[in-house]
């Protein structure tokens, strides 16, 4: 009976953490987030954070086109001056920042506009290769709204000036994103690093 209550105490105790974890960054990131292009503030770059193009039934995940089109409406509303995709590419049939790229070159963007980080396989290494690989302090990113929050916690804690340019979602309630942020604050609690680093590239 006592490891029954204890069980159930620090169930109560860690879901308590998660729920406050999720809307402590809603809160310190609500302002930095936005919808509309004319309110956004311009960076030279813009962040594309990477997902699958199929979903698992095979058709185009919507996350993956409304990110698309959030990018181009971005460039071309002059919010941004360059494209940075990053996104996973482990193995060599799934790139995502070559599929992005491809579709952004199809909707217009001039391909020397658009730079590709293949080692961004988590929003953690995206936002932190952004700055140590990339060299960008300042930066909009590019995602719908509850990961654009989270990218900006992390980036907040890095010394990154970050803004979020939100596109269209898909589902109304993301369950998922609460364990994902309370990772990303672990994470941040405990240093976590990429996986890869590498070689400076400049963006120009």
């Amino acid at each position: 009976m006592k490891k029954i209550k204890i069980i159930l105490l620090l169930t109560i105790i860690i879901g308590l953490g998660v729920f406050t974890t999720y809307h402590w960054i809603s809160f310190k990131t609500k302002h930095l987030v936005f919808d509309s292009i004319s309110n956004i503030q311009k960076n030279k770059v813009g962040l594309v954070l990477g997902t699958g193009k199929y979903a698992a039934s095979g058709n185009i995940n919507l996350f993956y086109k409304y990110r698309v089109d959030a990018a181009v409406k971005l460039y071309q509303a002059k919010k941004i001056e360059y494209i940075l995709v990053s996104g996973d590419n482990s193995r060599k049939d799934y790139d995502e920042p070559s599929d992005f790229k491809q579709d952004l070159i199809a909707r217009g963007i001039p391909e020397d506009k658009i730079f590709l980080d293949y080692a961004g396989f988590r929003t953690l290494d995206s936002v932190i290769r952004a700055k140590e690989i990339f060299g960008q302090t300042s930066i909009t990113f590019i995602s719908q709204k509850f990961h654009n929050q989270r990218a900006i916690y992390i980036a907040n804690s890095y010394d990154i000036k970050a803004v979020g340019f939100n596109a269209k979602d898909v589902y109304k309630s993301h369950f998922r994103e609460y364990l994902a942020r309370s990772k990303a604050s672990l994470d941040l609690v405990f240093n976590v690093q990429p996986k890869f680093l590498g070689k400076k590239i400049t963006i120009q």
